[in-house]
């Protein structure tokens, strides 16, 4: 098929690249433009426009698609469908409508759960038991359109945002070619009023840990925050950023630190730490980390 690609950050990369191997013809690739990013401030384009670059694709990231004439460029590319996955701007109706087969969006959660920008924070941090894909025919509203095909995983015990995000992103780029090729066979499954919840983009304000709620709570909000923002505590003056967490057992005060181990109590329960990153530093597991910042038993975490 002739595809219109719409895709930024690093999820939507596999993506692309199972549309290439799969053999459709990539019309052009749109993305966010190139932001200022590093130490230098020097404008970095998305992973996506580095990846469609090195494979020889075109490439165009409009600041905005509401303007007649960035319109009628879309609608020139005469695509048979455009595939939408975390692209980052919302697509007027002209541009919804252009594609012959339309836009399909590629939608890391079971719809209509978890609809909007953090599907797979919200996810981990909610304590679902299992989220997944959803290829969804894209309509004016937020996540709103009929799904055509829908995937299902258990979320890990120990899993972090980071490696589910891998998970999906390698799950999704498989059932779009799933989707492609049998599209004229799928019917179009309404999303029910029922169970609708919102994701809301993550504030980095999310990201103290309070040491008062339960271990379950804070293992979900360490593994759901990580790899960004990133939980974090402090030790004195010093600023961890937690970034894996399991749930064991051991009673103390919120935030006192139980053993040599990384193991930190909650308002019910405990946790154990397994990577974190001290300021300056690259993230390490916990055993590596705690041989250059010693943690005492009976140390006390938090503001």
């Amino acid at each position: 098929m002739r595809v219109i690609f719409m895709g930024s950050p690093d999820f939507s990369v596999p993506v692309l690249e199972a549309l290439v191997a799969e053999g459709h013809e990539i019309a052009c690739v749109y993305c966010q433009p190139p932001r200022p990013a590093g130490r230098g401030k020097k404008d970095r384009p998305t992973p996506v426009q580095a990846r469609a670059e090195a494979l020889g694709l075109p490439v165009r990231h409009p600041v905005s698609l509401k303007g007649a004439e960035a319109q009628a460029e879309f609608a020139a590319l005469e695509a048979d469908v455009a595939v939408v996955v975390a692209y980052g701007l919302i697509l007027p109706q002209a541009i919804l409508d252009a594609p012959l087969r339309g836009c399909l969006n590629i939608h890391a959660s079971l719809l209509p759960r978890w609809r909007g920008a953090a599907p797979i924070h919200r996810a981990i941090m909610a304590g679902d038991a299992e989220t997944g894909i959803c290829i969804m025919q894209m309509e004016a509203g937020l996540d709103t359109g009929p799904v055509l095909l829908r995937e299902a995983t258990e979320i890990g015990a120990e899993e972090t945002t980071g490696q589910l995000h891998d998970r999906l992103s390698a799950m999704g780029a498989a059932l779009i070619n799933e989707a492609l090729g049998q599209l004229d066979q799928l019917e179009p499954e309404v999303q029910p009023q029922e169970g609708v919840t919102y994701a809301a983009k993550i504030d980095k304000a999310e990201a103290a840990v309070d040491w008062s709620a339960s271990a379950a709570e804070v293992s979900r909000q360490i593994r759901g925050l990580a790899p960004f923002p990133g939980a974090w505590t402090l030790h004195g003056d010093a600023r961890i950023k937690l970034l894996g967490a399991r749930v064991v057992p051991g009673q103390g005060a919120p935030g006192q630190v139980l053993d040599e181990g990384f193991t930190i109590a909650c308002g019910d329960g405990a946790v154990q730490i397994t990577h974190a990153q001290r300021a300056g530093k690259g993230a390490q597991e916990a055993a590596t980390f705690l041989r250059g910042h010693a943690l005492v038993k009976g140390d006390q975490l938090g503001g």
